[in-house]
């Protein structure tokens, strides 16, 4: 009994030792990071100067993700012996020229997508890659400042695909009108003259037209996370059938040397786009009976959206 008694003080002691020296350790740390808590106060502010200092920003980071399974005799599924995969990447880049009297912000955005479903049993079945996601999108807007917030501007913003129909159709807004800078990470143009020109071969189903063109633009670094947020609207003079949007929305998080994880989320509405897709896939020979041709009133022009969430990269 007098050895288990002591064996029981022992572990009474050690658990106090222990109890004592955590909490000793635990005020030696309290000041420390206090200090640390303060360097990084006076490093976020010199930060800050050099971020309003005039000359040229630029940054980049991008987003890559992808999946790819196989199934052998599997036969739960329909297709028992399949390959499947999908692959995304997502570039988002900036250059801009910040000025006391002008600025000259450029901006680029491609977003690349690929899935594969190989069905082996299925002898027409290509089992190759097919594009899903093809969206390059370049901006340049120059502006000579009235005061620190607004300022005369002039816009060129071109989107389109890269890997199917280049420029097929190709959208090219250009206008004049005011911009909004009410924080270095905001800019809202807003451009009455605006003119959208639309390239486009074969077929004459997109119309250009002038209208009001409103960018607003969020792009910001938070220490390892980085954020890119853009929506730009075409509002159209002649037929609101062709206005549209974009919205994209792009977030990278840092989680060891400039490698982390990434979201990509795209969101648009183009009238014309759907219409051209439903001529596209428009067949009287299948229906009874002959259904109506597609055309602005009867077609359903849902939300086109898309997604990535993968490895990210910063530059």
């Amino acid at each position: 009994m007098k050895k288990l008694g002591l064996l029981f003080l022992l572990v009474c002691f050690n658990f106090s030792t222990n109890a004592q020296t955590t909490e000793a350790l635990k005020k030696e740390l309290a000041p420390k990071k206090a200090k640390i808590a303060k360097l990084q106060g006076e490093v976020n502010a010199i930060q800050a100067k050099i971020d309003g200092m005039p000359g040229w920003r630029k940054g980049a980071f991008g987003t890559i993700g992808g999946s790819f399974s196989g199934f052998s005799n599997w036969y739960s599924r329909t297709a028992p012996n399949a390959v499947a995969g999908n692959i995304g990447i997502t570039v988002n880049g900036f250059a801009n020229l910040i000025e006391e009297e002008i600025f000259w912000r450029n901006s680029g955005a491609v977003h690349l997508g690929w899935v594969k479903l190989d069905n082996k049993e299925d002898a027409t079945d290509s089992g190759n890659f097919e594009t899903a996601t093809d969206v390059f999108t370049i901006s340049s807007l120059f502006g000579k400042r009235l005061n620190k917030k607004w300022a005369l501007s002039a816009l060129g913003e071109y989107r389109t695909t890269l890997i199917d129909n280049f420029n097929n159709p190709g959208f090219l807004d250009i206008g004049i009108g005011m911009t909004w800078t009410p924080l270095e990470k905001l800019v809202v143009a807003m451009h009455p003259a605006n003119y959208n020109i639309i390239f486009s071969s074969g077929e004459r189903v997109y119309t250009s037209s002038s209208g009001a063109k409103i960018v607003a633009d969020y792009t910001a670094n938070y220490h390892k996370l980085s954020i890119k947020s853009n929506l730009s609207v075409f509002q159209s003079y002649k037929d609101r059938n062709l206005s549209n949007w974009t919205w994209t929305n792009s977030l990278g998080y840092t989680l060891w040397k400039g490698i982390g994880v990434g979201l990509e989320l795209g969101l648009r509405n183009n009238k014309q786009e759907a219409l051209n897709n439903a001529l596209a896939n428009f067949n009287t020979t299948t229906v009874i009976p002959t259904p109506a041709s597609p055309t602005f009133k009867n077609i359903d022009n849902k939300l086109q959206s898309y997604y990535l969430l993968g490895l990210n990269y910063a530059f």
